[in-house]
């Protein structure tokens, strides 16, 4: 046991050392803005018209833009040392069986989070740009603006990340008994309609991005079913009863 004031000293320490841990990562990369910003843009630049190029309006965009890229790079790059700086905070008021679930479910949260994120950019992006592009009529100059375009991208990769996240989130809501199988066999339903209000919330107003995050919404659900099943934690049926 701490004062509050220790605890508050501790907590500015570990952000402080996260903060300063993206940072060098930032510096690390600040030389390859351009390349990073190319990188990001490749599916998008393969679906648009030969000789086509995103938009810059804002005086300072092209500046800008690759920077807030960049910057973004870097976190996700200094994620797992943020995390562990979280992890070591928290560890000391936890009992021993809640440090074997909670590392555990933060190594999985940050793999299913980057596997959400690649899966949105070679598979996602790539079919709803040339989806997209299809419907451009000849009139038209489809060149989005570059600003625009990466909050697209952020809002995409927080959806789908999160999405990837539901396999653990069902089994920890398992593990630590707010949930039993049978109650998340039970509202399979709702999540399946949950699903799709989610996709015409976060992705563009067309029927194949929306497929593309509600479905594998659904399917992650039934592989965290699967696992709660094999893994996860049963409930005494009184239990159930009481909770009713």
């Amino acid at each position: 046991e701490q004062p509050l004031v220790q605890h508050l000293i501790e907590l500015r320490n570990r952000i402080v050392r996260s903060a300063v841990a993206i940072l060098v990562v930032f510096a690390c990369m600040s030389p390859f803005m351009k390349e990073i910003f190319d990188f990001l843009s490749r599916p998008l630049m393969v679906a648009l018209p030969q000789g086509v190029k995103l938009l810059a309006t804002g005086v300072v965009a092209p500046f800008m833009v690759p920077l807030k890229v960049t910057l973004f790079a870097a976190f996700v790059v200094a994620l797992p040392y943020v995390l562990y700086q979280i992890w070591a905070y928290i560890a000391p008021a936890l009992y021993r069986r809640e440090k074997k679930l909670v590392l555990p479910v933060i190594v999985s949260c940050v793999v299913m989070f980057a596997i959400g994120m690649a899966y949105c950019y070679f598979i996602v992006f790539g079919m709803v740009f040339k989806f997209i592009a299809g419907f451009s009529p000849d009139s038209v100059n489809f060149a989005p603006d570059i600003d625009s375009y990466f909050s697209f991208v952020l809002t995409m990769f927080f959806a789908f990340g999160v999405t990837f996240e539901v396999p653990i989130l069902v089994t920890v809501l398992n593990r630590v008994g707010i949930a039993s199988r049978e109650k998340l066999v039970k509202v399979r339903p709702f999540v399946i309609v949950g699903a799709f209000v989610l996709a015409a919330i976060f992705t563009p107003p067309d029927v194949l991005s929306q497929l593309l995050l509600a479905v594998p919404l659904v399917i992650l659900y039934e592989v965290g079913l699967i696992v709660v099943k094999i893994f996860g934690k049963d409930t005494p049926p009184e239990d159930d009863a009481e909770d009713e």
